[in-house]
């Protein structure tokens, strides 16, 4: 197994190159070595993203017979940028991407977590504010303006459903957004349940959570249309198979596939369309 680290778009994107140890093991069909990109929305630091990520591309590369290049990044519009131009084989995106990449690159989302995604706003344990009214007129920070469950659809029912003014600050990850509400920096900030799970206790001890968003289908793994049928199955089938093992199970729970089950367009994300969220996009420079 061989790992390399690669600077692409920007200095934080790795690569990780996972080849599969035997040809016995191959995909069907599987003459030569195949590779496949995997790209992944940097929900948090690329390191972090990384160390989550990485087991579960070195799996699917031994499962597909592939060499699969994990590609990370240090901003989301770094990763649009990527989605807009088809780069990525395969890409863990959040809903509004695979809405916003439909029509020009034609992803196919292929396999999502059975729980349902929800948006929190968290602020310091120690703050005066108690619920979502009281942040009329303050400051929040987000992750980046498209992050869609901590930052898009946030801003999206803060603004139209309960009427609160505020003044948005965009920190590129989860972990800056907790960071800076720690330090009094914003009064209050975006973010999802899985990664405040996941944040460090000594910092996930200081915040609260005042406000939580209805749930929606969650961030599916989506494949570009190039990717042939066959390979699509065989990556679902694999990603299905690891739920079946403990060890398995961990690698989807850190890759915020827990329970994974087969996504589909028309049942799953196409009623995000009825939302009226493009109003809250902010195209990628």
């Amino acid at each position: 197994m061989r790992k390399t680290i690669f600077c692409g778009v920007a200095t934080w994107c790795f690569l990780l190159s996972a080849i599969a140890a035997a040809a016995s093991a191959a995909a069907p069909g599987a003459a030569r070595e195949r590779s496949y990109i995997l790209a992944v929305v940097p929900y948090q630091l690329p390191l972090t993203v990384h160390k989550e990520w990485s087991p579960l591309a070195e799996r699917l590369a031994q499962r597909l017979g592939a060499r699969v290049e994990l590609k990370l990044y240090r901003a989301i519009p770094h990763f649009e940028e990527d989605l807009a131009r088809g780069e990525p084989d395969l890409a863990f995106m959040n809903p509004y991407h695979l809405i916003m990449t439909r029509k020009t690159q034609g992803y196919i989302p292929l396999v999502r977590s059975g729980q349902a995604l929800s948006g929190i706003l968290v602020v310091r344990r120690d703050s005066p504010i108690k619920t979502v009214a009281d942040l009329n007129g303050k400051t929040i920070g987000f992750p980046a303006p498209n992050a869609f469950a901590s930052s898009l659809y946030l801003r999206a029912l803060l603004t139209e459903k309960l009427k609160i003014r505020f003044a948005p600050v965009y920190l590129d990850t989860h972990n800056e957004v907790y960071r800076h509400v720690i330090m009094g920096e914003v009064d209050a900030g975006g973010g999802i349940p899985h990664t405040l799970k996941y944040e460090l206790a000594a910092a996930r001890e200081q915040l609260r959570v005042v406000y939580t968003t209805p749930g929606f289908p969650p961030h599916p793994l989506a494949v570009h249309p190039r990717v042939p049928a066959a390979v699509r199955r065989a990556v679902l089938k694999a990603i299905l198979d690891m739920n079946a093992d403990e060890p398995g199970v961990k690698l989807l729970e850190h890759a915020q596939l827990t329970d994974p089950t087969a996504a589909s367009y028309q049942g799953d994300y196409r009623p995000l369309e009825k939302l009226g969220l493009e109003k809250y996009v902010v195209n990628s420079r």
